[in-house]
């Protein structure tokens, strides 16, 4: 999917640190989705010390994503899913007879593992509520690969 410097990303590319965030949302330049992604913005080092990647995910045009990263200082991936793949993927379009609101991204946070798997998934019945942020960096935590295990045992050398 192109992000707003016109790139194309991947699940793979994401996971290949660590877990991968997905947080969708429906409009950029909303006062609501404006807070969630500033409050994103402010955590992120939280998420990056987890080895987590996150994307903001909206059915914006990527032009506007780009205006819309630069105007909130935003140094996160947005991604532009105009076709609706991801939000179809992931179950999130919204339906609407209204055009102005049919098609777009609910409010949604999904954590992927390094496996694939989604670990942790919360999904907006009101659009004008935020995702619970403690508990998306806590869902990030246990979506870490657990570490090799090493011991050194009497007489072997370290493993």
């Amino acid at each position: 999917m192109p992000d707003g410097d016109i790139e194309i990303v991947t699940l793979e590319d994401a996971l290949a640190s660590g877990p991968a965030v997905l947080a969708f949302f429906p409009g950029a330049f909303t006062s609501v989705c404006s807070g969630e992604m500033t409050t994103f913005r402010d955590r992120l080092e939280e998420l990056r010390a987890a080895d987590a990647t996150l994307y903001g995910i909206s059915t914006d045009l990527p032009f506007a994503l780009r205006a819309f990263a630069d105007r909130h200082d935003l140094d996160i991936p947005l991604v532009g899913d105009t076709e609706r793949r991801l939000v179809d993927a992931y179950g999130v379009r919204t339906e609407s007879e209204s055009p102005a609101v049919g098609g777009l991204a609910r409010r949604a946070v999904f954590v992927v593992d390094p496996d694939r798997t989604v670990t942790d998934a919360w999904v907006a019945d009101d659009p004008t509520r935020e995702p619970d942020h403690d508990a998306v960096a806590a869902a990030v935590v246990d979506a870490r690969p657990a570490a090799p295990l090493l011991f050194r045992a009497p007489g072997l050398r370290n493993v």
